[in-house]
């Protein structure tokens, strides 16, 4: 498989950007269009103030918020091993094992919205990510300071503090971009106010175990 194409922000912690390939774009995209209406709700163990959350892969325990269920095709699966795999190589992260946790859709509408927090899954030393499938054309209109929109954005903040430091990101988010991020990195969505039209992305868990210690120092 090609070397994939991806951008680097460091925070402390990394923040890789890659663009989707257009058939995992479009097949994931289809998915969730032809089989919304079967996916289990994934309201009652996610964040997001969001009434339209849909669940397409979780491998979890089963409990009274979620049973397990795959719908993802094996080759998307691959690919975001493929993903996965390149992030903690990238980062010199020394030996690992790696288990897609879960995967769902966040489709917002006008004043939904996701508050600051992290993710996990079996483990608490793991990857998520974030992916755009679809955006408004238009936010709509911001309440002050347009010149520095907000509407509809994702922030992820990183835990470095001090001067000079560059502590947060706020992506020109586009269409088919993918950011990848740590599990303990806070994050949110901030809301919009355009009523016509809807925000989609996707989110996908990884459960990594590796030895922290052996890894915090680069080779």
């Amino acid at each position: 498989m090609p070397s994939p194409d991806f951008k680097f922000v460091f925070l402390g912690q990394s923040v890789l950007t890659y663009k989707v390939p257009l058939e995992i774009f479009v097949g994931l995209n289809e998915l969730y269009e032809h089989h919304k209406k079967h996916l289990p709700n994934a309201n009652k163990q996610l964040a997001g103030k969001i009434p339209d959350e849909v669940s397409m892969f979780y491998a979890g325990p089963d409990n009274d918020k979620m049973h397990a269920h795959n719908f993802v095709p094996q080759d998307i699966l691959k690919w975001f091993y493929s993903i996965f795999d390149h992030y903690l190589k990238w980062n010199k992260t020394g030996r690992f094992t790696m288990d897609i946790n879960s995967i769902w859709v966040n489709e917002m509408k006008a004043g939904d919205y996701n508050p600051v927090h992290i993710h996990q899954g079996k483990f608490f030393t793991g990857l998520s990510s974030v992916m755009i499938l679809k955006l408004p054309k238009d936010m709509g209109p911001e309440l002050a300071r347009p010149d520095q929109p907000m509407n509809g954005q994702l922030q992820i903040m990183g835990s470095a503090s001090g001067q000079f430091v560059k502590a947060d990101y706020s992506p020109k988010m586009t269409i088919g971009d993918f950011y990848v991020f740590p599990y303990d990195m806070r994050h949110v969505v901030y809301p919009f106010s355009n009523k016509k039209e809807k925000r989609r992305t996707l989110v996908c868990n990884v459960d990594i175990d590796y030895d922290p210690v052996k890894s915090r120092t680069a080779q």
